[in-house]
């Protein structure tokens, strides 16, 4: 969209031709009252506040769009008068429970209320039942609701569960009367506020989601509330800390909302998470697992003289990437005083498969993010179980297919109901565990520029097409002319006779016709068909930006240097831009500041994980370390980020500093290493109480600072080895997480319950023997272990999942690295 100039209210500002005038005028802090209508959804025309005049014609802001030179009028007369009636009815009936409803000074019904000089009533009508609804983490208040259908619009184009949605409300209909002597806006947005009320999309009162509490984020009142929140704590006691969520690779921007424990208990408790919902979405980890602290923890002075003298002693480190830059950075200082082998496989897998791109690529790091992709209108996943690998790589996909009128294609083995949901335009091609190259090589098939690409790939390509004859049927029209008989009136003698006239007609024959076709083994290797070309070509129509995200399967995968090297390459020579899912929270920090060793030695420290002496932020070690809502440092986030987060909670207890302190590092902070990040990877050197962390009113963040993606030496090799078509098949177990869980620190906390066990779809269990709660066996080459089933509905097919949360569980040992593999199932 090109930059246009607009008038508002006398001031001249910059905008993008077509955007929305509500956004137009908020970037340029300019105040258009608004209440139903968010930064990145649709407009649904529900509360009609943001009524202004553009050329003298009066539109909604939140929906007309800007053009070049017009004059907008934020307020006049008949607007604001139409605005106050609007609020007024807004109020009829609204319980009096102001002083008590949990949104009471932040509701936006008040501010308005006020805003408007609301100060008398002119309207009334007879008022309904009022139940609420227990929806489990939700609350539901029907008498509170105003219908702005925010949490409708956030499900539906921000998240993509498509859980709620409007339903009659069964009530008398408005007074005859009013229609005549009411404002025309404010009669239409009355009439559907009585007649509507917010229900469930399943028909039932069981919410069925990925419980991400959006909804209750965005509602301007107290109707849709976090139930873990409810009268706990009115919102004007509470302190916001600003932070980082320490869950997945996400990144986003939270704030931990604190105060007193209890009369009793001066010490800081968080009550709840906030985000800023115009910008950023949570999942269900990030707002409800906040209470992960390592609590009650003071200095045990044995246990840490004997965590130095293992420092002393070990010649390994073995770390999660569950840690901070700042510890991380400190980690490598560490293993280049002391010689220390480095040993985290994941970030160690995602390092590789970083530089193996770099080779062809020429810069360190990928070119996307994940607020390019929610622009996108052509996004391709391959190698990441979106939804719990990254939930907001979901939500840029699902916000891009919704609200971009975007398509897409999801490659993925174990099959998604949440993604198949988003609509028509998302392909979900769930190919064999083994086939991810395929994928990639399909796409550099039909996306690449053949011109470009390295002629022996195109051979390798050309390959896999072949001519084919295949029968198609196929009706031909043409014009046939028959002779018919008509009786006409002799105008002579006056009789009837019948005499033959021509007529032409259109006859359309079907005939069996046999055509040569293209025949790509590519799309039969991924178990696909012709139709899947078919419905690529009509997706892809008018699509002009595209985006590509890879995740975890492909860097633990066997053939992972091959499979980056084929990213490299379709960023090279196509339009796609590549971003890449880190596994753990700081999976990308760490794998840019350690230099990571493959296997241990004979002694290791451990930290959050196994070793010899460990490390603990679940306080179950040798020694207690702060978790990260415990700590002030940054983490780097998908989006190549440096994000600022900050303690919480408060630790009496030990850090990693305080040992390295007792080996001789000088730093009095763990974030005195912030300015000391390595320039030459992408850091830079700022002090880390200079690190902005919130957004601009355009949107725009203002979060720590973005990484300097710097340049590499390209290898002049661009060659890729052919890929095997072998597949995993038989009974095939997958290394994930269900909704809402990611790590130990999730699993600790008390308000997400998804339970343990190996999570199988109904489809499958509908196929065989095992019902849920029985007690399984699972093994694999590499070992067994013994759980309990547990259904779940998020997924779909013959894959089962084993999870990662829970320690005890220990089901990385069944797998060799790559993500799948085969097993046996035996209940008992």
């Amino acid at each position: 969209m090109s930059e246009i100039t607009i008038n508002i209210d006398g001031k001249d500002v910059q905008t993008k031709e077509g955007e929305y005038l509500l956004n137009a005028a908020r970037a340029n802090d300019i105040f258009i009252p608004a209440i139903c209508y968010l930064t990145r959804c649709s407009p649904t025309l529900a509360c009609r506040i943001c009524l202004v005049e553009a050329n003298g014609k009066q539109v909604y802001a939140c929906n007309a769009k800007a053009k070049e030179g017009m004059q907008v009028v934020t307020s006049t007369e008949s607007i604001e008068k139409e605005r106050r009636i609007i609020m007024e009815v807004y109020d009829v009936n609204h319980p009096l429970q102001c002083g008590v409803c949990d949104q009471s000074g932040e509701c936006e019904l008040q501010n308005y209320t006020l805003e408007m000089g609301v100060d008398s009533q002119h309207y009334s009508i007879k008022d309904v039942d009022r139940s609420s609804h227990d929806w489990g983490h939700l609350h539901y208040d029907p008498g509170l609701c105003i219908v702005c259908e925010r949490c409708v619009t956030a499900c539906k184009d921000m998240i993509g569960d498509n859980s709620l949605k409007t339903i009659p409300r069964g009530s008398d209909p408005i007074n005859a009367d009013y229609k005549e002597s009411m404002p025309k806006d404010a009669y239409a947005m009355w009439n559907k506020l009585n007649k509507s009320v917010i229900g469930l999309t399943n028909g039932t009162d069981v919410l069925d989601c990925t419980s991400c509490g959006e909804c209750a984020a965005v509602c301007p009142v107290g109707a849709l509330v976090d139930t873990q929140f409810m009268y706990k704590s009115n919102a004007w006691e509470l302190k916001q800390v600003p932070a980082t969520c320490g869950h997945c690779s996400a990144g986003c921007q939270i704030t931990y909302d604190l105060k007193h424990t209890s009369i009793d208990n001066p010490e800081d408790k968080i009550y709840r998470v906030m985000n800023e919902w115009n910008y950023v979405s949570l999942c269900g980890a990030g707002r409800y697992g906040f209470d992960y602290q390592n609590a009650g923890v003071t200095k045990d002075e044995t246990a840490f003289a004997n965590a130095v003298e293992a420092f002393k002693k070990a010649d390994t480190i073995a770390f999660t990437s569950t840690i901070t830059n700042e510890e991380a950075y400190l980690l490598q200082k560490m293993k280049e005083k002391f010689g220390y082998r480095l040993v985290n496989p994941e970030a160690k897998a995602f390092q590789d498969f970083l530089n193996n791109y770099a080779q062809i690529s020429g810069h360190k790091l990928y070119k996307g993010d994940l607020e390019k992709v929610h622009s996108t209108n052509f996004i391709v996943s391959v190698g990441s179980a979106l939804k719990t690998d990254n939930p907001n790589a979901r939500y840029a996909l699902n916000n891009s297919l919704t609200v971009k009128k975007g398509a897409g294609i999801y490659f993925h083995p174990v099959k998604d109901p949440i993604i198949e949901g988003i609509g028509k335009s998302i392909m979900t091609v769930a190919h064999a565990p083994l086939q991810e190259e395929a994928a990639l090589y399909l796409l550099l098939d039909l996306f690449a520029d053949k011109s470009k690409v390295p002629s022996d790939i195109v051979d390798y390509l050309a390959s896999f097409h072949s001519q084919k004859t295949v029968t198609v049927e196929e009706v031909v029209k043409e014009k046939v002319v028959e002779l018919v008989k008509e009786t006409k009136v002799n105008e002579e003698t006056g009789e009837e006779e019948e005499i033959e006239v021509e007529k032409t007609k259109m006859v359309s024959t079907k005939i069996a016709k046999e055509i040569e076709v293209d025949d790509n083994r590519l799309l039969e290797i991924l178990g696909l068909d012709d139709s899947f070309m078919q419905t690529l070509e009509k997706n892809l129509k008018k699509k002009e930006t595209f985006a590509l995200m890879v995740g975890p399967d492909l860097y633990m995968h066997p053939n992972a240097k091959n499979l980056a090297r084929l990213v490299a390459l379709l960023e090279k020579y196509s339009a796609f831009e590549v971003t890449m899912i880190p596994t753990l929270t700081n999976s990308l920090g760490v794998a840019l500041i350690c230099d990571l060793d493959d296997e241990k030695g004979s002694y290791t420290v451990a930290y959050n994980t196994d070793g010899d002496f460990v490390l603990s932020g679940l306080g179950d070690g040798d020694l207690d370390m702060p978790a990260i809502n415990q700590q002030e440092g940054t983490l780097t986030s998908v989006n190549k980020r440096v994000n600022p987060t900050n303690a919480a909670i408060g630790y009496e207890g030990y850090e990693l500093n305080d040992i390295a302190k007792a080996l001789d590092f000088e730093a009095e902070n763990i974030i005195d290493y912030t300015v000391e990040l390595p320039v030459a990877r992408g850091f830079k050197a700022e002090e880390f109480d200079n690190l902005p962390n919130h957004y601009e009113n355009d949107g725009t963040e203002v979060r720590g600072y973005v990484l300097e993606n710097v340049a590499v030496e390209a290898s002049e090799d661009e060659s890729v080895e052919k890929f095997s078509e072998d597949k995993l098949e038989g009974c095939i177990i997958y290394l994930a997480n269900p909704v809402r869980q990611f790590t130990e620190f999730t699993y600790k906390t008390t308000n997400l319950d998804e339970v343990s066990g190996i999570y199988m779809s109904e489809e499958y269990l509908s196929k065989t023997d095992y019902n849920e709660g029985d007690t399984v066996t699972v093994k694999t080459k590499k070992g067994e272990l013994t759980a309990k089933v547990v259904c779940d509905n998020k997924i779909a097919g013959d894959i089962v999942v084993l999870p990662t949360f829970d320690k005890k569980l220990n089901s990385e040992a069944l797998f060799d690295g790559y993500r799948f593999s085969t097993a046996s199932i035996q209940k008992g």
